[in-house]
């Protein structure tokens, strides 16, 4: 049984299935955006019934700034899709990002240099 185990050792961790990254993150509002066009409801239509200015929806659809959680749960009551489901993607999306924010990585990398220290 031993030999048939496959050995990881020397594998980059992000090549592995379920560490794969999308090449292109999902922001929750362009989610938002194809839903609105499915059901055949225009964004300010949807800004009206959920009081959601105009041109802040505009931004989320264009995915110009995040699904906090208060716009989550409007979002939940007009289409009863869970609010949940729109934190957790827009989290999912900034931990994605930050990841690949090299300058801010390599922050993270020298504060875990010293909190190895104490």
């Amino acid at each position: 049984i031993i030999s048939n185990m496959i050995s990881l050792e020397g594998i980059d961790s992000k090549m592995i299935a379920n560490n794969l990254e999308p090449f292109e993150p999902t922001h929750p509002g362009s989610i938002l955006k194809e839903e609105l066009e499915f059901r055949g409801i225009t964004p300010s239509h949807f800004a009206e019934q959920t009081g959601i200015p105009n041109s802040e929806l505009n931004d989320l659809l264009n995915s110009k700034c995040p699904i906090t959680t208060e716009y989550a749960m409007l979002i939940e009551a007009a289409l009863d899709i869970e609010a949940t489901f729109w934190i957790r993607m827009q989290a999912d999306y900034d931990l994605t990002m930050a990841k690949r924010n090299k300058s801010f990585m390599e922050k993270l990398k020298q504060v875990r240099k010293m909190a190895a220290v104490w």
